[in-house]
C-alpha cells in the first residue's frame, strides 16, 4: 500500500520541499556531517530524542542551535560540567520552581518559574556530568512530555525534544547512563572528525566575523503535522518482520541467537528498538520521496537505533568489538525477504 489521500501527498510534498530549504539554511553554517543532519531531522519528524556522540569541537551544539534556529523552534541549552558538584544542579534546575513573588500591595505568594526544559528543543550538553536524580528529571519530560513541581503539573508545548550530548572520551567525573535510560533515546547519532577539505572551509567560515541569519521556511505547528503524517505511512508486514528479527538477533538469550552475539553481546535491544526502526523508516521514506518503507530504509537506521542498546560482554570489550561492528554482520545474517520492496 502507498499514501494515496491527496491531502497527504499534497502534506509529503510540502514536507520535502521545506526540508530541502532547512538543509540549505543548515549548509551555511555547517560543514558536511549530513548523515548526522538527516538523523537530527528524523529524529524532529518521528518526535523522539536523541543522544549526540563526539568529542569536542565537532559542532555537537551548533547543529541542534542551528536546527532550532532554521525551523524557528525555542531552544534552550543545559550545561552540564565536570567541575559542578552534585548539591550544585538539582532537578528544579531543569524543571522550574516555585518562587515567592510580591505584588504592588505587598502580598507574597508562590509563582512558578519555569525552567529551561519548557522550549522546543532542549540541548542537554555532556548529560553524564549530572547525577541520575537530575538526569532523571529531564528524563520524565522526555517520556511524559510533562513536568510535576510541588504536586503541580505541568504540559510542555509540543513540539518538545530532547537532544543529548556525550563526549566518549572523558570518563572522570561522569554517571553514564544506566541502559533502561539509554533506550529511551531513538538515535545515538556519531559526529566524526570532517574530511581535510571540509575541516579547512570550517576554519575560513570561524575566524571571520559571523552574519549567517535564517529565514525559516517550517515553524512549530509545520513539524507537528509531519510527525502525524509520519504515522500514516504504510509499512508491509514483511519490512515490520524484518525489523523486528533484526533486534532480536541481538539477544542472545534467544533459542537461535548467533555464536558471535552470544560471545559479544550481555543485553540486546529491546522492543523500542523496533519501534524506532519502523518510526525512523517512515520519516526516512517521507524525506526520500518514497510512498512505503523499504528494507533499505531499515538497515539505514539500524547503528543509530542500535549502537547505545547493546551490552557488550567483557570479552567484546578487551578485544575492541564496537557495537556498530556487531550490527554489521547480524546485517549480514539477516538477509531480506524476496521482495519488491527495495
Amino acid at each position: 500500500s502507498e499514501i494515496e489521500n491527496t491531502d497527504d501527498l499534497g502534506l509529503a510534498e510540502r514536507l520535502r520541499s521545506g526540508l530541502g530549504h532547512v538543509r540549505k539554511e543548515l549548509a551555511r553554517r555547517i560543514v558536511g556531517q549530513e548523515d548526522a543532519l538527516d538523523q537530527v531531522l528524523l529524529t524532529l519528524l518521528v518526535g523522539g530524542n536523541s543522544i549526540i556522540t563526539g568529542v569536542p569541537g565537532l559542532a555537537k551544539t551548533l547543529i541542534v542551535h542551528t536546527m532550532a534556529q532554521t525551523l524557528d523552534l525555542k531552544f534552550s541549552r543545559i550545561q552540564f560540567t565536570p567541575d559542578l558538584m552534585p548539591s550544585d544542579l538539582m532537578p528544579s534546575d531543569i524543571t522550574g520552581t516555585d518562587i515567592i513573588q510580591e505584588d504592588a500591595e505587598g502580598r507574597r505568594s508562590l509563582v512558578f518559574a519555569p525552567g529551561p526544559v519548557f522550549a522546543n528543543v532542549v540541548l542537554a550538553d555532556e548529560i553524564n556530568r549530572t547525577p541520575p536524580k537530575t538526569q532523571a528529571a529531564l528524563l520524565e519530560a522526555m517520556q511524559e512530555r510533562r513536568v510535576t513541581v510541588q504536586g503541580k503539573t505541568f504540559t510542555l508545548t509540543p513540539p518538545f525534544f530532547v537532544f543529548a550530548t556525550q563526549n566518549p572520551i572523558e570518563l572522570e567525573g561522569t554517571y553514564p547512563l544506566p541502559e533502561a535510560q539509554l533506550d529511551r533515546f531513538m538515535f545515538d547519532i556519531v559526529i566524526d572528525h570532517l574530511p581535510e577539505d571540509q575541516e579547512m572551509e570550517v576554519i575560513r567560515r570561524t575566524t571571520v566575523t559571523d552574519t549567517v541569519t535564517f529565514t525559516p521556511s517550517l515553524g512549530a505547528a509545520d513539524i507537528i503535522e509531519f510527525q502525524k503524517l509520519v504515522r500514516r505511512v504504510p509499512v508491509a508486514d514483511d519490512v515490520i518482520r524484518y525489523a523486528v528479527r533484526l533486534v532480536r538477533m541481538t539477544r542472545p538469550g534467544e533459542a537461535a541467537a548467533l555464536d558471535f552475539v552470544k560471545n559479544w553481546v550481555e543485553y540486546g535491544a529491546s522492543v523500542r528498538a523496533a519501534q524506532y526502526l519502523i518510526l525512523g523508516g517512515k520519516a526516512r521514506a517521507l524525506m526520500l520521496g518514497h510512498a512505503h518503507v523499504g528494507f533499505d530504509d531499515i538497515k539505514a537506521l539500524a547503528k543509530p537505533v542500535l549502537r547505545h542498546r547493546l551490552l557488550r560482554t567483557f570479552a567484546a570489550e578487551s578485544a575492541r568489538i564496537t557495537t556498530d561492528t556487531i550490527v554489521d554482520r547480524v546485517l549480514e545474517r539477516l538477509a531480506p525477504p524476496p521482495s519488491n520492496l527495495r
